[in-house]
C-alpha cells in the first residue's frame, strides 16, 4: 500500500485556486481601501472647514471687543472674516456670522457686556454631483462659537 501525502499527491483541476489568492487580495483590498480614502479625504475637509469657523469665531469676537466704536469693529470684522474664508477656503456662500450679547436685555455690542460670536458653515462632500440637489444634501454643517468681555471703555457711537 502506497503512502498518501498531500503535498505529493495529484490535485484536480477542478480544485485547483492556483493564483487565485492574489487576485483575491485586490479585489477585496480596492473594496476596502476605497471607502477608507473617501473617509479620510471627508473628515480631512471636515476637520479644516471647522478649524476655519472657529478661528474666524474668536478671531472677529477679539476684534468687535477690543475695537474703539462700532465703524471699527464693523470694518475689522469683513476684513478678519474675508481672511478667514480665503485662507481656509471656505464656501463664501455658505458662511454666516451672527452675534449676541450677554445679559440677554443689554444692546449688542455695549460695554462691559459679554459677546457671543457665532460662524456657521457648511462642508461638502466630495465627488458629489450637483445634480438634484445631492450636493446640498451630502453636505455637513459646521458650527463654532466664541464669546469675549466687551472692554468697559468701548463707544457705541
Amino acid at each position: 500500500m502506497r503512502r498518501s501525502s498531500h503535498w505529493t499527491d495529484r490535485i484536480d483541476d477542478e480544485t485547483d485556486d492556483g493564483g487565485s489568492a492574489a487576485l483575491e487580495f485586490i479585489v477585496v483590498g480596492l473594496l476596502l481601501l476605497v471607502p477608507l480614502v473617501y473617509l479620510v479625504v471627508a473628515l480631512g475637509l471636515i476637520q479644516g472647514q471647522s478649524l476655519g469657523a472657529e478661528a474666524g469665531a474668536r478671531h472677529i469676537a477679539r476684534a468687535l471687543s477690543t475695537a474703539e466704536n462700532a465703524d471699527a469693529a464693523r470694518r475689522s470684522a469683513d476684513r478678519i472674516l474675508q481672511s478667514v474664508i480665503e485662507e481656509y477656503d471656505l464656501d463664501p456662500g455658505s458662511v454666516g456670522v451672527s452675534f449676541a450679547c450677554r445679559p440677554a436685555g443689554a444692546t449688542c455690542p455695549a460695554a462691559g457686556a459679554t459677546l457671543v460670536v457665532t460662524v456657521q458653515t457648511r462642508v461638502a462632500f466630495p465627488l458629489v454631483p450637483p445634480v438634484l440637489g445631492l450636493d446640498r444634501l451630502a453636505s455637513i454643517p459646521v458650527e463654532a462659537s466664541a464669546a469675549q468681555k466687551i472692554s468697559r471703555f468701548w463707544e457705541s457711537g
